[in-house]
């Protein structure tokens, strides 16, 4: 499967997500929405700034355009499930929200994969990536000529 298909689902399913929960907190708690909003805004950046960072070590080819292709994508799936899970979960949304979560919703959170993803793919080239043991091989090499 291609890298930036598995990228921009993940990312669009987390985003829906963290959409229909602040909208559900905005509806129960009104007068504690920025502190939510902003812890919500906080783990959706460093969870794309955490992978292009792996992105990085992992070494993986064309990474900025896998990356690019995975934001257009989240912000489109993240727009249309977003809507559905608001239907569902907070109020009545109707088909009139998906104009504007298709539009400047989806626009900002390409922005929000893209942008984090960037700066974790520019700091993962600074910090050496973890060294790992090497695993141990199950069938012992041959020492020697065989005959």
């Amino acid at each position: 499967m291609r890298t930036w298909l598995i990228r921009g689902g993940v990312l669009a399913v987390v985003h829906a997500v963290a959409q229909t929960i602040t909208a559900a907190f905005a509806v129960n708690n009104p007068t504690s929405q920025t502190t939510s909003s902003a812890l919500v805004l906080g783990g959706l950046v460093a969870v794309a700034a955490v992978w292009g960072v792996v992105d990085t070590w992992r070494a993986v080819d064309r990474r900025e355009f896998v990356w690019l292709y995975a934001g257009l994508l989240a912000g489109w799936g993240a727009g249309v499930l977003g809507v559905i899970g608001k239907a569902i979960f907070v109020d009545q949304t109707g088909v009139s929200e998906l104009g504007s979560a298709l539009t400047g919703g989806a626009a900002f959170t390409a922005l929000l994969v893209m942008v984090p993803a960037g700066v974790g793919m520019l700091v993962g080239r600074w910090i050496e990536a973890p060294r790992f043991t090497k695993p141990r091989r199950l069938v012992p090499q041959r020492r020697g000529s065989v005959r």
